[in-house]
């Protein structure tokens, strides 16, 4: 059963179809959301607003028009504009470490060095990725790890496709930029008293 048939469905009264429909879509949803909410340190809220993401979009359902965006795009927006909401709450009332839920973990054993190597790559691309400013961020993130195309990307940011292909540039030459310090490996370095010919 595609989107558009269940969606007609539940809007004809047999609700229970929501919950197939949101089982399509909430890895790829909550994966997203996290990846918005790691800049501020709030991954484990996502959960949270992946499900507040999926009621209001059962609540507003009835709004929805396949010919303005595909459900997923739609989903998406809803998404986005959720956890900007929730960024705005956080930065407006600074919320004590203890209270936000994020409980520092220390690694429980140790791990073999290239296990380690390849983790502190992985976070170092994650905090260049949250370093971006949030547009540039969406976008990168849409584009590289859910695989939308432009124009879905352009619906959920409210942008033109020549935006969002210039949004991606940016972020991806930004991403570039602040990872080349630490992949660089310096082939020669001068010895203290040799002479530069």
């Amino acid at each position: 059963m595609t989107d558009s048939q269940m969606i007609r469905e539940i809007k004809e009264g047999n609700t229970e179809l929501y919950s197939e429909l949101m089982r399509r879509y909430q890895r790829k949803i909550l994966a997203f959301i996290y990846h918005m909410l790691k800049s501020a340190h709030l991954e484990l809220m996502a959960e949270d607003l992946c499900s507040e993401t999926f009621y209001k979009a059962f609540r507003s359902l009835h709004s929805f028009r396949e010919v303005d965006a595909s459900f997923s795009t739609w989903l998406y927006t809803i998404a986005r504009n959720t956890v900007l909401s929730e960024l705005r709450k956080q930065r407006a009332g600074s919320v004590p470490l203890e209270e936000s839920g994020v409980v520092p973990v220390a690694p429980s054993e140790l791990v073999p060095e290239q296990a380690i190597l390849r983790s502190e790559k992985v976070g170092m691309v994650r905090e260049a990725i949250n370093n971006l400013p949030e547009k540039q961020r969406s976008a990168l993130i849409l584009r590289e790890y859910d695989q939308l195309d432009y124009q879905e990307i352009a619906n959920v940011l409210g942008q033109s496709v020549s935006a969002v292909k210039s949004l991606l540039f940016r972020a991806r030459s930004s991403v570039k930029s602040q990872l080349e310090p630490y992949f660089y490996e310096q082939i020669y370095e001068p010895y203290e008293g040799m002479k530069s010919r």
